[in-house]
C-alpha cells in the first residue's frame, strides 16, 4: 500500500510539475485515480511540504511549491 501511494504521489507531483495548479476534479479526470488514492498521495506530499493548496468555489485546488 505504501508504494502504490508513493507511486501515485510522483504522479501527482510531475502533473503538477509540469502543467501547473489543478483542482482535485482535474487530477482525478487526469489521473484516472480515485478521490481516495488522490487524497492518499496528497497528504504524503503534503507530509514532505512540496504543495500549496487553495480552496476556489467547490473545489480544492493544488500547486507545487
Amino acid at each position: 500500500m505504501k508504494e502504490k501511494i508513493g507511486t501515485n504521489a510522483g504522479l501527482i507531483w510531475n502533473l503538477l510539475h509540469e502543467e501547473g495548479s489543478k483542482g482535485v476534479k482535474e487530477l482525478k479526470k487526469l489521473t484516472k485515480l480515485t478521490e481516495k488514492d488522490i487524497y492518499a498521495a496528497l497528504g504524503w506530499l503534503a507530509r514532505e511540504e512540496k504543495l500549496s493548496f487553495d480552496k476556489k468555489e467547490d473545489d480544492l485546488y493544488i500547486a507545487v511549491i
